[in-house]
């Protein structure tokens, strides 16, 4: 059983019959296209740097420790599948470690800077996105992100120009698995969710979430259970997917 619980009736549609009827690949962000270990890495460089700016004497560790506790506790208090902006957490989180308040336009550069210097794309997954944006095939993003940032981090990785639309919670005003978000992404793009895959991490939110709306939820580094169309194992995989050369997962 997947974490959150999951209904075993939860079950993803039949895949086209044939591989010309795909209509489109979605992609979440984090951990899909952007290497999440690279954001932690980030985040150590910048918190280190502001310690260091506002002569603050404590460790990088004790700091990153409060720095994840305040950021974790602000995306807890959100009502269920509600929005709210990372960059709001992250000015609290600056406020726990320095003591007071730090103006966002004074560390929003500067946090900018960090993250584009330290962030790196899952092996792979840019290679694929091209060459998805060569098919016939709308390319798409799913993420439960802040649209500025998400967008920047995909112009950063060389792939902006290949989506053919981007869906954020920031636009919509919900996070994944709420149905919003997916049926954004679908009527936007003009496809049926029967002929389109969702690619993400996480299994409640973007593989049982997108077989909730009769898509095909590809997981990857996600965990199994009955909403799963097709597990991969890198991004080069979807290419097979959508040739036809995959066998559903059992």
């Amino acid at each position: 059983m997947a974490d959150g619980g999951v209904d075993s009736r939860v079950r993803p549609p039949d895949p086209p019959e044939r591989p010309d009827d795909w209509e489109a690949v979605f992609w979440d962000i984090g951990g899909v296209i952007l290497e999440l270990e690279s954001v932690q890495a980030a985040h150590v460089d910048f918190v280190a740097d502001l310690l260091e700016r506002h002569d603050v004497g404590r460790t990088v560790e004790d700091a990153i420790e409060t720095w994840r506790t305040t950021v974790g506790e602000y995306f807890r208090e959100r009502d269920g599948t509600e929005f709210r902006p990372a960059r709001e957490g992250y000015h609290r989180g600056i406020e726990a470690i320095v003591g007071e308040e730090v103006p966002m336009d004074e560390w929003k550069p500067r946090f900018r800077e960090a993250v584009l210097a330290s962030i790196d794309p899952v092996p792979g997954a840019p290679e694929t996105i091209e060459r998805l944006a060569d098919r016939d095939l709308h390319v798409g993003v799913i993420s439960d992100v802040d649209e500025a940032e998400g967008t920047e981090m995909l112009g950063h990785f060389g792939v902006r120009q290949h989506f053919d639309s981007i869906t954020t919670s920031e636009a919509v005003g919900r996070t994944k698995p709420h149905p919003a978000m997916f049926e954004t992404a679908l009527e936007t793009a003009g496809v049926a969710p029967e002929r389109s895959l969702m690619i993400g991490d996480r299994y409640d939110h973007d593989v049982r979430g997108a077989a909730e709306m009769g898509m095909h939820g590809v997981a990857f580094g996600a965990e199994d259970g009955p909403a799963v169309s097709y597990r991969i194992e890198s991004p080069e995989e979807v290419l097979a997917i959508v040739d036809g050369e995959r066998d559903r997962a059992e």
